[in-house]
């Protein structure tokens, strides 16, 4: 074969490639197309269903010389990258995101500000008792700089026989004790027809794990302007978590932490498993991020 044949039949395959290129692109648009279409009516992006289909037909109409085995594990790919294209769309939809909102979240509390950079710690009883055991651990974190305090006073619990929490009582205790030393509290809720209770004796509303997808109390919290805590579930993946979080934004409260306290894994031994992993991760987003030890 002649240099000017080969030359000839490469540019041929240039113009081929360009050509794929032109139908790769042609196809990721309308992917595109298809994916917003999905989440404006909440439809599964995958369909595996129909990604059968799509490889069977091609399987149909191969006449070679590429053996159908292979050019299914290419359609593959580009399925596949279709479906990331697809996911990419979503992530920049979500009001969570930076590539929405590119600066940091920043929460004010009585004058400490959470999520400018410097480390800050949350301190006080898992359960609320009375206003003698709050008001000493509270005077003893005041000792040492510290304001923001925690405190349970609604409690869930695995067992139904376990202490709840003292409800009202625990809230009204905090309060006391906060006006009285001049900090911030932050309690858990539970259940959505608290969050305007809630709102007259906290500073921070938190949604605990066991609660981190009950949807109709993130959007009650969503609902009001008062600083969310988000604790990530036992068992949520990040974009669970991520989506959760979204819940509470897209009722107009943007006052939103996120806290990792860790998942379960097959280990017993430790209670929970910190995700280190989860930290780069939510990083990406806007929301604080706090760590539950």
């Amino acid at each position: 074969m002649s240099n000017e044949q080969l030359d000839a039949l490469r540019e041929q395959l240039d113009k081929v490639n360009l050509s794929l290129l032109e139908q790769i692109n042609e196809r990721a648009r309308l992917v595109k197309e298809i994916g917003s279409l999905k989440r404006e009516q909440g439809i599964t992006r995958f369909d595996p269903v129909r990604e059968r289909s799509m490889l069977d037909h091609i399987a149909a109409h191969n006449e070679g010389p590429f053996e159908t085995g292979t050019l299914q594990h290419l359609f593959k790919q580009i399925f596949k990258a279709s479906l990331e294209l697809q996911e990419e769309d979503n992530s920049k939809a979500l009001l969570v995101s930076r590539k929405k909102h590119p600066d940091n979240t920043t929460i004010s509390l009585k004058g400490e500000v959470i999520g400018d950079g410097t480390q800050k710690f949350v301190f006080g009883p898992c359960a609320v008792e009375s206003y003698e055991q709050v008001l000493t651990v509270a005077k003893e974190m005041k000792k040492r700089g510290q304001t923001i305090l925690r405190g349970g006073a609604f409690k869930p619990r695995t067992s139904p026989y376990d202490f709840q929490g003292l409800g009202l009582e625990g809230l009204q205790i905090l309060k006391r004790v906060a006006d009285e030393l001049d900090m911030s509290v932050i309690s858990e809720i539970v259940s959505p027809n608290d969050i305007e209770l809630a709102v007259d004796y906290v500073d921070v509303i938190q949604i605990g794990a066991r609660n981190m997808q009950n949807f109709e109390l993130l959007k009650a919290a969503g609902s009001v302007k008062k600083p969310v805590l988000l604790k990530r579930g036992l068992a949520a993946t990040i974009e669970e978590f991520i989506h959760a979080a979204e819940y509470v934004v897209s009722k107009g409260n943007d006052q939103l932490m996120l806290c990792e306290r860790g998942i379960r894994t097959y280990e017993k031994a430790t209670r929970n498993t910190l995700d280190i992993s989860a930290v780069p991760i939510l990083k990406q987003e806007r929301i604080c991020r706090l760590w539950s030890m």
